[in-house]
């Protein structure tokens, strides 16, 4: 475990530092287009995050190369190189995207090529668990086309729902935690070697992701990108695939007693490639929904607009943050919900507690006015938004405090003091907006 943390820190110390060079880098390069009209930001803001990420990619996997047990996986496996030669073509492919902009179907091709090198590189899905069936061994056309597909729906899942400032980059995160999770108790729970290289996959994804966030929470000063989104979401693929096709189940067998419960227990696992993905759920949701509509409309599914998740729950009424909140809770509540049921399939209270959170999820949906709170005491601990004005206290456009403020600007709302253009006003040399209107991570 202290390998996987030394790794995962490297690769997130890594990505941190290297963001802010690469953020002046985009800016030079003239890496900031124009707002469009499915963006949620206000001001044009640099791309090209992708590189900083693809560098924590790199210095996660040289590091793991020296370390004593985690290195033993580049010996016994070609899967870390597979993955590394699929992340510099697409991590390529996004770079020319964010700089000079990419057909879709090219990228499609693209995708579908980067994906095709780690099949070749031996990356690819040999078997699926099938329940009450056992496990169905596929020939090498029929691995080589669901591994492709695999890899393409995880890239543009992933980079459909990258349209908020941290949105991608955090639900990213918490898949790969709980991926992290399940491998690592295949891999020393159940001493099954094949689950390495995912637990390794899952470890750096979660820093590279940890490292980029800092600059990309709202508001955002640099935006991933193509480059970032569709590398993240081929490494969360990779894990998945890795551990899905690779994983030897009569070693299973051997540790769970019959060849149906070890198929039962990689339930939370083969569920990817089955819904097909349980860990990034919802942003697979808001994909296929986005197809459905757009091809109701009789557009291309690969036309951008203003229907995701994201933009409907500001459009009802969240803000900005909140928006981003209720997204992290609900792929929370759906990756680790599928670990723990993993674990013991058995139990009422998993369940239990699953239907309780689901039911808080549905009221924060419904409450988008709803502020919560915090207690007198605990408020000199948060930050300046989430503190309230109280009796004998100045209250925010009185005497005492900033001149021009308001009590939602107090609580952390940007928003404008006199009509301006497109509802902006300079505030101190700055523009200031609506919180809900903020900025988004303009994929």
């Amino acid at each position: 475990m202290r390998e996987y943390l030394l790794t995962l820190c490297v690769t997130a110390a890594v990505t941190y530092l290297l963001t802010g060079p690469v953020r002046k880098f985009a800016i030079a390069a003239g890496a900031m287009p124009e707002i469009r009209a499915r963006d949620v930001h206000r001001e044009p803001t640099p791309r090209l995050g992708g590189i900083a990420m693809f560098g924590g990619l790199c210095g996660g996997l040289l590091l793991a190369s020296q370390l004593t047990n985690v290195g033993q996986v580049f010996e016994l496996s070609n899967e870390p190189r597979a993955l590394l030669s699929g992340a510099g073509l697409i991590w390529l492919l996004g770079v020319l995207d964010d700089k000079w902009g990419v057909d879709a179907l090219i990228k499609l091709g693209g995708q579908m090529i980067a994906a095709g090198v780690m099949v070749v590189q031996g990356l690819t899905i040999l078997w699926i668990p099938i329940p009450g069936v056992g496990n169905v061994a596929l020939t090498q056309v029929q691995g080589t086309l669901l591994t492709v597909a695999l890899v393409v729906i995880t890239i543009n899942a992933v980079n459909f729902v990258d349209g908020l400032d941290g949105l991608a980059s955090g639900m990213v995160c918490l898949a790969a935690a709980a991926f992290f999770m399940y491998a690592y108790r295949m891999w020393y729970g159940y001493g099954i070697e094949a689950a390495a290289p995912a637990t390794l996959f899952a470890a750096i994804l979660m820093g590279m992701c940890l490292g980029f966030l800092p600059h990309n929470m709202h508001p955002a000063r640099i935006f991933m990108g193509d480059s970032g989104s569709m590398l993240i979401g081929l490494v969360l693929a990779a894990g998945a695939i890795s551990i899905t096709g690779q994983v030897d189940p009569d070693q299973l067998v051997q540790s769970v007693g019959s060849e149906r419960g070890a198929v039962h227990f990689m339930v939370p696992l083969y569920m990817p490639i089955l819904l097909p993905l349980t860990i990034i759920a919802v942003p697979v949701a808001d994909l296929v929904l986005a197809i459905v509509r757009r091809m109701w409309r009789g557009q291309s599914p690969f036309a951008a607009d203003r229907g995701h998740l994201h933009h409907r729950l500001l459009e009802i009424g969240h803000s900005h943050s909140r928006a981003v909140l209720i997204m992290y809770f609900w792929s929370a509540l759906i990756a680790f919900g599928a670990v723990a049921y993993s674990v013991n399939s058995a139990s009422v209270w998993i369940v239990l507690a699953i239907v309780f959170f689901s039911a808080v999820g549905l009221v924060m949906l419904l409450l988008p006015r709803f502020t919560p709170r915090a207690p007198q005491w605990m408020e000199s601990f948060l930050p300046p938004r989430y503190r309230h004005f109280r009796d004998g206290e100045p209250a925010a456009g009185s005497a005492g405090a900033p001149t021009g403020s308001t009590p939602e600007a107090a609580a952390g709302e940007r928003v404008p003091v006199s009509a301006g253009p497109n509802g902006a006003t300079a505030i101190g040399g700055r523009s200031r907006f609506r919180e809900r209107s903020g900025a988004g991570s303009g994929s």
